[in-house]
């Protein structure tokens, strides 16, 4: 606890008391959370929140692999709400999914989590009862290896990544139904042409044809987000230090609800040592893409005794978090301007490599020629039909920044893949919408619409391959198991639990189903997740399943 205390200084707590106060790192084999209301403020503006403990993001949770514990969640407030423990193996009673795996806690009552700990690296929790995760019931949790650590560090920072809008979530969610660019202030226009910086007529006139909206990139944008960084808007400018020479460990989460980030910290490079709590062979980078629910720990090592900003700049470009890393308490650093927002292309559209010509393409190829499940209807406006694996691709608006960006294609486990068996069958699954209705699902159904969960027999090797065919990036994740994601490292494919599906592409990774239980699968896209894309995996014995 004395070296927690001397990673979070009083001074660079957040708004809230967040993750900074020494009292606010919570550890031990019996914990008691509390769920309730919260006025705050963020870049001297005052709103409301739902917190954890009284504080956003909530506190720390700095756990040990191979213990016990027993958590206690008492519920404050007037609805229902639960805590979902983002990526940890637990026993599916105690997942955090009402619904699902539980009923969720009651207004007054208090639930108590109890499981073991198996595994180490850097991890969150979050609510999963209707959109309190975007109202501030999220915190970080760290578990340390029960041996020696495979990453060298000599000090290290929780970085929590998320989005805050005064704008009540039921609102928000309303508007987007209405209309799904209310929040995009980012379109295209005459200056944009005249500039040369936006698509010119003739491919205007093509994308308007299919109805489709090139600068579509993100749903919820800076225009009502404030980006923070551990409970910080850039104006409030958390700070974290460290002494010139020392290897720095910086653990990102993000738990933004709607927001991919783009994280890079001008003048330094990163060292990438773990995804999702997972360790990988370091990767050097200058920027990395983090979807919402993944996380990453990166090494850096500043050598000068100046300061540095620490930048997560929102993937259409609408705004950015901002924080600074420095040697004395005060220092600042250049913020850096934002950059051009990212244009969705053809490739995006799963149309095909970059260059096809998109006047030649026959719009009738988007029938459910290459997925007999899905069928074209109200809810299902296209499918891909040339979506492409790219796990080499850094995410939209990173392609030509002229630095080296993380790819899923240059991670690497560190350890090689205990399963080495063949997966026994394949199991397509297609993320399909309509952006103009903001109607969301798996292969064409919502969850509501749904009546049999995903099945898997227990301890099978299935390859599961996602399709995206739809315009927007989505974060999918699967409860209760890590899988490993086929990118040409075999043998050590990195494992993960949340993975960005590009637009138009496809994303393939080997899923051991050896959690016995139903769990949820979902977009990690909050106001997604609400319009129908989640379903429920099923993982059963032998003799239960169904094929």
């Amino acid at each position: 606890m004395a070296a927690l205390g001397a990673a979070w200084p009083r001074w660079a707590r957040s708004a809230t008391d967040g993750l900074a106060a020494d009292a606010n790192v919570l550890s031990g084999s019996e914990i008691a959370l509390t769920i309730g209301h919260k006025m705050w403020s963020v870049d001297g503006r005052s709103g409301h929140a739902v917190a954890v403990n009284g504080t956003l993001p909530g506190p720390l949770l700095r756990l040990k692999e191979g213990q016990n514990v027993r958590i206690k969640v008492t519920n404050t407030l007037d609805e229902d709400t639960s805590i979902h423990w983002h990526g940890l193996l637990v026993p599916f009673q105690f997942d955090g999914v009402p619904g699902v795996s539980f009923p969720g806690i009651k207004p007054g009552e208090t639930f108590t989590y109890e499981f073991p700990i198996k595994q180490a690296g850097t991890y969150w929790y979050h609510s999963h009862s209707g959109a309190q995760e975007q109202e501030g019931i999220y915190g970080p949790l760290v578990i340390d290896p029960a041996g020696p650590d495979p990453v060298a560090f000599d000090r290290e920072h929780v970085v929590v990544l998320s989005d805050y809008s005064f704008l009540h979530p039921h609102m928000i969610m309303a508007k987007l139904k209405k209309h799904s660019g209310y929040f995009n202030y980012q379109k295209q226009t005459l200056a944009g042409l005249l500039a040369g910086k936006d698509q010119p007529l003739k491919d205007r006139a093509e994308w308007a044809r299919m109805r489709m909206d090139p600068t579509d990139i993100s749903d919820v944008t800076g225009s009502t987000y404030t980006f923070l960084i551990n409970g910080h808007g850039p104006q409030d400018n958390w700070t974290a230090l460290f002494k010139p020479g020392e290897r720095v460990r910086l653990r990102f989460v993000n738990a933004a609800a709607m927001t991919i980030f783009d994280v890079r910290i001008p003048g330094l490079k990163m060292s990438v040592v773990q995804t999702d709590g997972q360790d990988v062979k370091p990767v050097a980078v200058d920027e990395f893409q983090i979807g919402p629910a993944e996380t990453y720990d990166v090494i850096v090592q500043p050598m000068d005794d100046a300061a540095f900003t620490l930048v997560a700049e929102a993937v259409d470009r609408s705004g950015m978090g901002r924080a600074t890393l420095a040697p004395r308490p005060g220092m600042t650093a250049a913020v850096p301007p934002l950059r051009e927002r990212p244009l969705t292309t053809m490739t995006d559209m799963g149309m095909g490599p970059p260059g096809m010509d998109m006047s030649r393409m026959d719009m009738s190829m988007r029938n459910p020629k290459n997925a007999p499940q899905v069928k074209m209807g109200p809810g299902v406006e296209m499918i891909a039909p040339m979506a492409m694996e790219r796990p080499g691709f850094p995410g939209q608006g990173l392609e030509d920044v002229g630095h080296k960006v993380l790819s899923y294609a240059d991670l690497a486990s560190l350890t090689a893949n205990t399963d080495k068996r063949a997966p026994t069958r394949t199991k397509q699954i297609h993320l399909t919408g309509n952006m103009q209705r903001f109607m969301w699902s798996f292969d064409g159904k919502k969850l509501s619409e749904v009546t049999e969960p995903i099945p898997f027999r227990l301890n099978e090797r299935v390859r599961v391959e996602l399709v995206n065919d739809t315009m927007m990036a989505h974060p999918i994740h699967l409860h209760g198991h890590f899988f490993e994601v086929v990118n040409g490292h075999d043998g050590f494919h990195p494992r993960k639990h949340t993975v960005i599906v590009p637009p138009g592409g496809v994303i393939a990774f080997n899923l051991t189903a050896d959690a016995p239980g139903d769990w949820a699968f979902h977009c990690h896209l909050l106001f997604h997740m609400h319009a129908g894309m989640m379903q429920v995996v099923s993982v059963r014995p032998f003799a239960e399943s169904t094929t």
